[in-house]
């Protein structure tokens, strides 16, 4: 199991016995401390508690392939919370940090190309759909909801209001918009503050709606 390898070295206060997907129970123990039982429900668990340990075992917990017996989640979490301030870390960041490092090259590669594809595949969609859950100046990004009634275009319209505000923009100022969708957020800050404002989006059917 390669996890054994992490625990191994993290493991200095109280135990914890892993049974793998397999059915083998591996026991990893230090000084006199809390003792919890974790069982492994999903044979592809074994290889992503390696490669990254602090994202799959939060999953893992959610979606049940992971599960603490004979004691709670909080004493687990209790366990690994003592020998992770023990360790300073060190021991799990110097085995896995060279892998999570390389996985989030490889996750996040994505050249002006692609990221033009990748914008068309979810943007450049009928209108139609995107009316269905935005308010009428198709804002993608949190409303402002000062009032717990308050409608979606409402609450829309409060958060560039804020924003406009905090900006505390006056006609002549300059404004670039990365990622400006549909263009409602320069538009109305073009219009109520009169100050010069450029959208960029890579997307084709943005950029035609905001023409």
């Amino acid at each position: 199991m390669l996890v054994s390898h992490l625990l191994n070295r993290l493991i200095r206060v109280g135990s914890l016995s892993v049974i793998n997907a397999y059915g083998h129970t591996h026991l990893f123990e230090g000084s006199e401390g809390p003792a919890v039982t974790a069982r492994l429900h999903d044979r592809a668990l074994h290889h992503r508690l390696f490669t990254n340990p602090s994202l799959a075992l939060g999953e893992a917990n959610t979606n049940g392939t992971l599960t603490v017996k004979d004691a709670d989640l909080y004493d687990f979490l209790d366990l690994f919370g003592r020998n992770m301030e023990l360790s300073g870390l060190s021991h799990l960041k110097g085995t896995t940090g060279w892998i999570n490092w390389l996985l989030r090259r490889l996750q996040q590669w994505n050249t002006a190309g692609w990221s033009r594809f990748n914008a068309a595949r979810h943007y450049d969609l009928s209108g139609d759909l995107y009316d269905l859950f935005l308010d009428a100046d198709k804002q993608y990004s949190c409303a402002y909801f000062p009032t717990p009634g308050t409608g979606l275009d409402e609450a829309q319209e409060a958060k560039k209001r804020l924003i406009a505000a905090k900006l505390i923009l006056e006609p002549g100022h300059k404004v670039l918009d990365i990622g400006s969708g549909w263009g409602g957020m320069a538009i109305y800050l073009a219009r109520e503050t009169g100050a010069d404002v450029t959208g960029l989006t890579l997307s084709a059917e943005q950029l035609k709606v905001s023409r």
